[in-house]
């Protein structure tokens, strides 16, 4: 039997197990995934050693970044985001196992926001510096959209949330929410954004899923600007992490 699994912690809201669980099963595959549950980094070589019939892993918080260390090999995304959420088990010389890095949100990413962009998303702010924006940033990139950063203190190269003037606003018609504010149960949370000056030319895209409908989608949305979350993205990194290991 195949074993795959995730490292992370804590991992009780973890969104990979059930989802490749139920696929191992409707497809009659012979396989299981585990949570690896682990309180520091260090320990993932331990997770390695009990469990050699691992074929792939996926990686959460706060290992993103961590791990990198512990890999022989990134892909070309996983390297520009500096951020792996994917571990492949490859073959290397002489029959050692190469662990090699990938990055499926920024694919889950594209290819959610994808079909909603148009011509005039020109210009996106990203809410959020953590290890996910990072990830936004790189796909935004290859859609051929500019994007800065936005952070409550003051940091190189970023916008704060009292720069974003009508000017900027009417110039950064898509912007994405990669913070954790209005995650269940703190659903009356949102980032302080002017929503008063969003039109219908606006895209408000949220990597959030749970609620459905985030008070900041929900604010967009008054202001009749399309908006989403980001529950197909999560399907489709997790796609994307099976046909990595598959490959």
């Amino acid at each position: 039997m195949q074993k795959y699994g995730l490292i992370g912690y804590p991992l009780g809201h973890s969104f990979s197990r059930n989802f490749f669980n139920q696929k191992f099963e409707a497809e009659n595959i012979d396989a299981q995934y585990l949570n690896f549950e682990i309180p520091t980094i260090k320990d993932f070589k331990s997770v390695l050693k009990e469990n050699p019939e691992l074929h792939g892993m996926n990686v959460t918080i706060p290992y993103k970044e961590q791990v990198i260390s512990y890999l022989d090999d990134l892909d070309d995304d996983a390297r520009q985001i500096g951020a792996v959420n994917v571990i492949k088990f490859a073959k290397g010389r002489f029959g050692k196992t190469k662990l090699i890095g990938y990055n499926s949100d920024v694919i889950g990413f594209k290819q959610s926001i994808e079909p909603l962009l148009n011509d005039s998303h020109k210009y996106a702010l990203i809410l959020g510096t953590g290890g996910a924006s990072k990830a936004v940033r790189r796909g935004l990139e290859q859609l051929g959209i500019e994007s800065t950063f936005v952070s409550r203190t003051k940091k190189e190269n970023c916008l704060t949330y009292d720069e974003l003037t009508p000017e900027v606003m009417a110039k950064y018609t898509v912007i994405v929410n990669t913070t954790p504010l209005g995650m269940f149960p703190n659903v009356d949370e949102c980032p302080n954004i002017p929503y008063d000056q969003l039109t219908p030319a606006h895209l408000l895209y949220d990597l959030l899923y749970n609620p459905d409908e985030t008070l900041f989608m929900a604010k967009g949305k008054a202001q009749h600007a399309v908006v989403k979350n980001g529950l197909e993205m999560l399907l489709l990194q997790a796609f994307a992490a099976w046909e990595i290991w598959q490959k």
